[in-house]
């Protein structure tokens, strides 16, 4: 007798990453599982897939987006596990007890935070696992200086205690904070690889923008990998790197092949985005990174800044106020080389740096939906995934489609894996793993969000499922679903 399964997704194009299995199949869903892939398929529900991709979920290891509106706009994305790692949350456990309480569409999973904890230790910033409160307390100097010994001692504690609680290793917001002594963050690392944790970093300086600088940003994450043993997680090292991608590259290349675990991951856009009262975004400062003024574009005013006056204005009066950072031309070919080939990097993930929407004051309504208007954000929220598809795939051909569908899933799946166990069943279309599942058309996936448009969803999403449950089905949202779990280390 066969089985019947309670959903079978029927004659699609199936992507396995790891077994490399890649064939037309069913895929037979019991519960918030993967049980069979095979052909004719019972299901008590059978949905034709015929034509599309049958892929593991999106793992995006680096999303700030932590609340339903984002999570929205990122499961349209193709999404199942959107992860907290680089700014992390600081208590951890806060931030476990909101999303539970609150529910997500999406997986949900978060580092503990060394700035957060920095900022508390520092200067007394509330300990509260809130990204807005980090923000607001970006620019302040005194988290940005060295600590004395002491202090050093008690951040490294309340990072040990969030780890044992189950935060998924170590974000570290180095660039944020240029007077760190290299010592400290060679303590962290250290932390790290006694619990076996990578650490999420956001590097310092590279010595070609500051020649000043304590210990160029890139040499200092090899090096926290050679001498702790730790596994060093680089973040976006696109928008870090800049034009000296290269020679980055070149030297986590070097330092892998003699042992060392430095991992990479970068998204699919010319500009960032960040509080504007970054350390690095003070007026003096941008020509280092060959920027100006009208680089930076307020979010909530909607337009770029006009010159170094209104800039240091902006700065003060609201220094957590989101804004972009066009730091690379996406129309030059030569300039947004740099961004392929730090995607086009051997093993290197696909992560998004997705920024919760923002609401004008007093407006905020968390299960809105559609999102009204006047709601921005990065586009990058909702659309890496897909431009990732159309982008390095269907223009430009970069990485085959498997390629892509692999450094979208396992690759980032396999970098959490050994802090939390239950991300070796995610990132893999196979028996026994999560029924995280994304289905999408080859020829037609694509990002709409632009700068001027942000929230727009992706399209060529035809389904998603996490845990078994459709939040998007036939390209649309089930506003109702909210079937995210939390990934905790274990």
């Amino acid at each position: 007798m066969s089985t019947v399964y309670d959903l079978v997704l029927s004659r699609g194009r199936v992507i396995d990453p790891e077994s490399g299995l890649d064939a037309v199949r069913d895929v037979g869903i019991a519960g918030d599982t993967v049980r069979e892939i095979g052909s004719d398929l019972a299901g008590t529900v059978t949905v034709d897939v015929s034509g599309l991709v049958v892929s593991p979920g999106f793992v995006d290891l680096h999303s700030h987006s932590q609340d339903v509106p984002g999570q929205r706009l990122q499961a349209l994305d193709g999404v199942t596990t959107a992860l907290e790692l680089e700014a992390g949350a600081f208590p951890v456990e806060h931030a476990y007890r909101r999303a539970a309480g609150e529910g997500r569409p999406v997986n949900y999973g978060f580092s503990t935070s060394w700035a957060a904890a920095r900022m508390h230790v520092l200067a007394g910033a509330p300990a509260v696992a809130d990204l807005d409160q980090l923000l607001a307390h970006v620019g302040d100097p005194r988290w940005q200086a060295a600590a004395a010994p002491g202090d050093v001692d008690r951040i490294i504690g309340l990072l040990e205690a969030d780890l044992a609680v189950g935060a998924l290793g170590i974000g570290v917001l180095l660039g944020y904070a240029p007077g760190t002594d290299p010592a400290e963050y060679l303590a962290v690392a250290a932390l790290a690889a006694r619990h076996g944790v990578p650490t999420y970093t956001h590097a310092r300086d590279l010595v070609e923008a500051d020649p000043h600088v304590a210990v160029d940003g890139a040499e200092e994450i090899v090096r926290a990998a050679g001498e702790t043993g730790a596994h060093m997680h680089y973040c976006h090292l696109n928008s870090t790197s800049g034009r000296h991608v290269d020679r980055v590259l070149a030297l986590v290349e070097k330092v892998r092949r003699e042992g060392s675990t430095v991992t990479t991951e970068a998204y699919p856009y010319g500009a960032g985005m960040t509080g504007i009262g970054a350390a690095f975004l003070a007026p003096e400062l941008l020509h280092r990174r060959g920027l100006t003024p009208s680089s930076i574009g307020h979010l909530a005013l909607g337009r770029r800044i006009s010159d170094a006056d209104e800039l240091r204005r902006v700065r003060e009066e609201d220094p957590g106020a989101l804004a972009f950072v066009h730091q690379t031309d996406e129309s030059d070919p030569a300039a947004f080389g740099v961004v392929q080939r730090a995607l086009a990097f051997p093993d290197a993930a696909v992560a998004s740096d997705a920024i919760a929407p923002l609401w004008p004051a007093g407006q905020r309504d968390p299960l809105r939906w559609p999102l009204p208007p006047q709601v921005a954000t990065h586009p990058r929220t909702a659309g890496t995934f897909a431009r990732t598809m159309r982008l390095l795939v269907r223009e430009l051909g970069l990485l085959s489609l498997p390629e892509a569908v692999r450094r979208c899933t396992l690759v980032p799946a396999r970098i959490v894996q050994e802090a939390a166990p239950a991300m070796r069943r995610k990132g893999r279309l196979q028996l026994g793993c999560d029924a995280d599942v994304t289905v999408f058309d080859p020829e037609t996936v694509s990002d709409r969000s632009t700068y001027t448009d942000t929230t727009r969803p992706s399209t060529g999403i035809r389904h998603v499922l996490v845990g078994g449950r459709f939040v998007v089905r036939d390209g649309v949202l089930d506003t109702g679903a909210l079937p995210g779990r939390a990934v905790r280390g274990g």
